[in-house]
C-alpha cells in the first residue's frame, strides 16, 4: 500500500504538522507500506501531489487539516485517509458549536461567549461568568494566540491579539484543576494522562517543547475514572467520531468539564496519544497500523 504522509498546511500550526509528519514517516512500517512524504504549500498542492497514493495518513493541523476541507477533498477523490470524517472533524474544529452539543447533550463545559469583534465583548455576562477568562481562537489549536486574563481591562488586548489568527473568538470561564486527556482508539478510551505544563497553562511551548510539561499516566479513583470514560464514549457518539482522537478535560472537585475533542490530535515524540498508547504496550509503528486498519473500515 503506498500511503502518503500529508504535512505542512496553511495553518499557524505548520510547523507541529511537519514534526508530526516526520515522526509518521519515521515509525510507518516499511515492510508493509510504501511511504511517500506529501508537503502541501497551498489548497491546490493536494490535487496535483496526491495522485498516486492508496492512502492518505493525514498529519495536518488547524485549518484546511482538522476542519472538514481536506477529507471532504480525499472523499471526492476516493482516496481513504486517516481519522474522522469531513463533518466530524468540522464541528470539533468549532469549538462554539462543539461546546452547543455538549451543552445540549449534557456534558459538562465551561460558560463561555463567542463574538466576531471587540464591539461584541458582553462585559456584564462576563461579570457574572468571573475571572479569569480564558480567549482563544474558535478554530485555532495548539494554543495558538490563548492567553488567561485576569481582569476585564485586558480582555479586549486578548481578543484583539486572537483576531489575527480566527475571525471568531472564545471567552470561556477558565477553570482552575487538573488537565486530564484521554485518547480514544476505534471507541476505546486509553489510559488517562494528567498534564502539569511548567507554565501557568498547556501552552504552545508546554506542548512541544523538551520539558515544557509533565505528563503522567495516572490511574483516578474508580468513581471518578469510570465517569471520565463514560464522558469520553459519549463524546465519541454525539460526535460521530471515528478510527482515534483526544478527549481533552478539566477536572475539578471531582467534576470534569470536557474542552474540545481533537480529532487529528498531534504524532511528534512530545506527543499524548503515543504515550497513553505506549502505556497499555502499544508501540508507536503498532498505534499508526491501528489507525490505518481503522480509518479504512470507518472510510469504506
Amino acid at each position: 500500500m503506498k500511503i502518503g504522509v500529508i504535512m505542512g498546511g496553511i495553518s499557524s500550526e505548520r510547523e507541529v504538522s511537519l514534526n508530526s509528519g516526520k515522526e509518521i514517516m519515521n515509525y510507518l512500517d516499511k515492510n508493509k507500506y510504501q511511504v511517500k512524504p506529501i508537503v502541501i504549500d497551498k489548497k491546490s498542492d493536494v490535487f496535483t501531489k496526491v495522485k498516486d497514493i492508496d492512502f492518505a495518513f493525514i498529519a495536518l493541523h488547524g485549518k484546511f487539516g482538522e476542519d472538514g476541507t481536506i477529507q471532504s477533498v480525499f472523499e471526492t477523490m476516493d482516496i481513504p485517509y486517516s481519522g474522522c470524517g469531513p463533518l466530524t472533524s468540522s464541528i470539533c474544529m468549532d469549538k462554539d458549536i462543539s461546546k452547543k452539543i455538549f451543552e445540549s447533550t449534557g456534558i459538562n463545559t465551561a460558560k463561555w461567549m463567542c463574538i466576531n469583534s471587540t464591539e461584541e465583548i458582553d462585559y456584564k455576562y462576563l461579570d457574572d461568568m468571573g475571572y479569569p477568562v480564558v480567549v482563544k481562537p474558535n478554530c485555532g489549536g495548539s494554543s495558538v494566540a490563548t492567553n488567561i486574563v485576569k481582569d476585564k481591562k485586558y480582555v479586549e488586548d486578548a481578543v484583539k491579539l486572537a483576531l489575527n489568527y480566527d475571525r471568531e473568538i472564545i471567552i470561556e470561564k477558565y477553570i482552575k484543576g487538573d488537565e486530564i486527556t484521554c485518547c480514544m482508539l476505534n471507541g476505546n478510551p486509553l489510559p488517562l494522562i494528567s498534564i502539569r505544563p511548567k507554565a501557568n497553562f498547556f501552552d504552545y511551548t508546554s506542548k512541544y517543547a523538551d520539558g515544557g510539561s509533565e505528563e503522567i499516566i495516572v490511574e483516578l479513583n474508580k468513581s471518578l475514572q469510570s465517569e471520565i470514560e463514560k464522558i469520553c464514549l459519549k463524546c465519541w457518539k454525539v460526535l460521530k467520531c471515528s478510527s482515534y482522537a483526544r478527549v481533552d478535560m478539566i477536572v475539578k472537585d471531582n467534576i470534569p468539564y470536557v474542552l474540545e475533542l481533537n480529532t487529528l490530535p498531534g504524532l511528534t515524540k512530545n506527543s499524548l496519544f503515543p504515550k497513553s498508547a505506549n502505556a497499555v504496550n502499544i508501540s508507536f509503528t503498532e498505534l499508526l497500523d491501528k489507525i490505518i486498519e481503522y480509518s479504512l473500515k470507518s472510510n469504506n
